[in-house]
C-alpha cells in the first residue's frame, strides 16, 4: 500500500488532505489510522521500476528494493480478477495453496461486498530472487510473473445524500443517466440501485461491460445504446464510443469527467462537464468545469439553462404581442384615412419600455423548478422552433382582440368631435397600460401559477413595472408638443388603469381554470 502507490497525504492542517488518486488516498488513510507511516516505508524502499495504473489494464504494479527484506519485490493492485488471474498461488493463514482451490471463495467474498456497492482491490507480490532476470514488464504489462495473491480491500464510496433526488430531478425532466464506470457489475448496480437509475424491472439488455461492448458491430451498438443503463468495467474508448453513439441517434449528450483518460469523451460531448479535482486534461477538454463536485449542480444548471430559455420566450411573446397590435392599428388607421393614432415620439417611447426595459425585466426573472417536468426540446434541423404553437396562438390571439379594442376606442373618438389632443393622450396611455398588464401574463406564460407568485423574489420585474407606470405619467403630463400629448386627470388615469387592468385578470382567470383542470 505505501510502496505500490501514487497518492500522498497533506497533514499540515487539523483534517488530512488527500492528494492523487481518491481510491490510493483511501487505503494511505486507512494505513494512516493503522498508525503506519507510509511516506517513511516509502522512502526507505528505491523503486526500480513502474507501471502506473491505467483503466486498459486495469491494475498497477512496482519494483522495488526493499528495506525490509533487502531484496529486490515486485507488488500488484488492481481489480481483483484481473490479479487473481495473473496469480499462482494464494496466502492464507500462513499457507500457500493454488489459485484454483480458493477461486471459488475469493469469488463469493468479492461479490458479496459488490453487492453492498464497495470498491474492491487485489494485491500481490513475488520476492525476487538474486540474478533473477527483473523484466517483468513488457508492452506495458506484467510478464511471466509469478506472483502470490495476498488478498482484497473492500473501500466503501457512499452516495452522497443529494444524489438520488438530483438524478429523480433529471429523470423527471427527460434526461436519461448513464453510469460508464470502471467497476465490476455486482458495484455499478447496486450504485444505480441507491441513485434510482436501476430498476427491478431492467434487464441484462439495459447494462453492459466494456468488453461486451466492444464486441458490438455498430448496427448492434445502435439498437442497444438507448436502452443502456450502465457500462462497467468500460475503458475510455468504450467511453467516447458510446457519446458518439447516442449523438447519432439524435441525443444531446454530457458527460462527466475527472481523469485524463476521460478527455476524448468530454471533448466529443456535447457538453463536457470536468471535475473541480479532476486532471488539468479533463479541465482543458471540457465545457464546464464543477468546482463543489456535486451532481446536483448539474441540475441546477439544467434548471437555469431552461428556466432561462423559458425567459427569452416570454420576451418574445410579450414584444411580438405588441408588434402585432401596434402595427395593425397604424395600418387600419390610415385605412380609415385618420391621422396615426400614435405618433413616432410616442412609438420610440414604447419600443423604450418594451424593448429595453422588458426585456431586461423578463430575461432576469428568478429560476423555476417547474421546468424540470418540462421534456427537453428537440435539438438540430428539426428541432422545436423557440415561438411554439401555444406562443404563436397567443400572440395573434391577445393582439388580434388589443387591436380590436383600440379600433373600437378609436372609432368612438372619430364619432365624436374628431380625435382632439386629450382623445389621442388617452389612447396612447390606453395602449401603453394595455402592454403593462399583459407583461404579467407573459411572466405567467407556461406556468402553472399566478402571475404575483414569487412576485418578491422578482425585483428587477418590479422596478421595470415601477418604471414604465412612472415614466408614462411624466410623459403625459409634461411631455407637451414633444410627445403631441395633453395632461391627463386622475379620473382619467384611474378609468384607463381600471378598465386595461382588464388583460390580468382574464389571465388569472384563465390560469385559475387550467390549474383546476389539470
Amino acid at each position: 500500500i505505501s510502496v505500490n502507490s501514487t497518492a500522498f497525504l497533506d497533514f499540515s492542517e487539523e483534517k488530512i488532505k488527500t492528494l492523487g488518486n481518491p481510491t490510493e488516498a483511501a487505503l494511505l488513510l486507512w494505513l494512516n489510522s493503522q498508525h503506519q507511516n507510509y511516506l517513511e516505508i516509502r522512502e526507505n524502499d528505491r523503486i526500480l521500476d513502474q507501471l502506473t495504473f491505467s483503466t486498459e489494464r486495469k491494475y498497477m504494479a512496482t519494483v522495488v528494493q526493499s528495506s525490509l527484506l533487502g531484496k529486490r519485490v515486485l507488488y500488484v493492485k488492481g481489480a481483483p480478477e484481473i490479479v487473481l488471474a495473473n496469480s499462482n498461488r494464494v496466502a492464507i493463514d500462513g499457507t500457500y495453496k493454488p489459485v484454483e482451490e480458493c477461486k471459488a471463495g475469493i469469488e463469493k467474498q468479492l461479490l458479496d461486498y459488490q453487492n453492498q456497492a464497495m470498491r474492491t482491490l487485489g494485491f500481490a507480490y513475488q520476492i525476487l530472487e538474486d540474478g533473477q532476470d527483473a523484466t517483468f514488464f513488457v508492452n506495458g504489462r506484467l510478464h511471466k510473473t509469478d506472483l502470490t495473491y495476498l488478498g482484497i480491500v473492500a473501500i466503501s464510496d457512499p452516495v452522497r445524500a443529494d444524489v438520488p433526488a438530483a438524478v429523480q430531478s433529471c429523470l423527471d425532466a427527460g434526461i436519461d443517466i448513464k453510469i460508464v464506470t470502471g467497476d465490476t457489475p455486482g458495484t455499478a448496480k447496486e450504485i444505480g440501485r441507491q441513485i434510482g437509475t436501476w430498476k427491478t424491472g431492467d434487464t441484462e439488455r439495459n447494462i453492459i461491460t466494456g468488453p461486451g461492448f466492444e464486441a458490438l458491430t455498430d448496427e448492434e451498438a445502435l439498437d442497444r445504446v438507448l436502452d443502456l443503463k450502465i457500462m462497467c468495467r468500460a475503458r475510455p474508448t468504450d467511453k467516447q464510443r458510446l457519446v458518439q453513439l447516442l449523438q447519432q441517434k439524435g441525443a444531446v449528450v454530457a458527460v462527466t469527467g475527472d481523469g485524463t483518460n476521460d478527455a476524448p469523451a468530454l471533448k466529443a460531448a456535447q457538453v463536457g462537464l470536468s471535475m473541480g479535482d479532476g486532471t488539468s486534461v479533463a479541465k482543458e477538454a471540457s465545457d464546464i468545469t464543477i468546482i463543489d463536485n456535486s451532481f446536483s449542480s448539474i441540475t441546477r444548471a439544467v434548471m437555469w439553462g431552461r428556466s432561462l430559455y423559458r425567459n427569452i420566450q416570454k420576451f418574445l411573446l410579450f414584444q411580438l404581442t405588441i408588434n402585432v397590435a401596434a402595427c395593425l392599428i397604424v395600418l387600419l388607421g390610415s385605412l380609415l384615412g385618420t391621422e396615426s393614432p400614435l405618433t413616432i415620439t410616442q412609438m420610440l417611447w414604447v419600443n423604450l419600455i418594451m424593448d429595453t426595459f422588458a426585456a431586461g425585466a423578463l430575461a432576469s426573472l428568478p429560476p423555476n423548478e417547474q421546468v424540470m417536468k418540462d421534456k427537453p426540446r428537440r435539438s438540430g434541423k428539426d428541432g422545436d422552433f423557440i415561438i411554439t404553437r401555444p406562443m404563436a396562438y397567443n400572440i395573434f390571439g391577445v393582439g388580434l382582440a388589443f387591436v380590436i379594442v383600440l379600433m373600437g376606442l378609436l372609432l368612438r373618438f372619430h364619432a365624436q368631435d374628431g380625435l382632439t389632443p386629450h382623445d389621442l393622450s388617452w389612447f396612447f396611455s390606453f395602449f401603453v397600460m394595455l402592454q403593462f398588464w399583459n407583461m404579467f401574463n407573459a411572466k405567467a406564460f407556461m406556468e402553472d401559477r399566478s402571475a404575483f407568485a414569487n412576485l418578491k423574489e422578482s425585483k428587477s420585474f418590479l422596478m421595470v413595472a415601477l418604471l414604465i407606470i412612472a415614466g408614462q405619467y411624466l410623459i403625459v403630463t409634461f411631455g407637451g408638443e414633444m410627445f403631441s400629448v395633453v395632461p391627463l386627470s386622475w379620473k382619467d388615469w384611474g378609468t384607463i388603469i381600471g378598465s386595461t387592468s382588464l388583460v390580468l385578470w382574464i389571465g388569472e382567470i384563465g390560469r385559475l381554470i387550467e390549474r383546476w383542470r389539470k
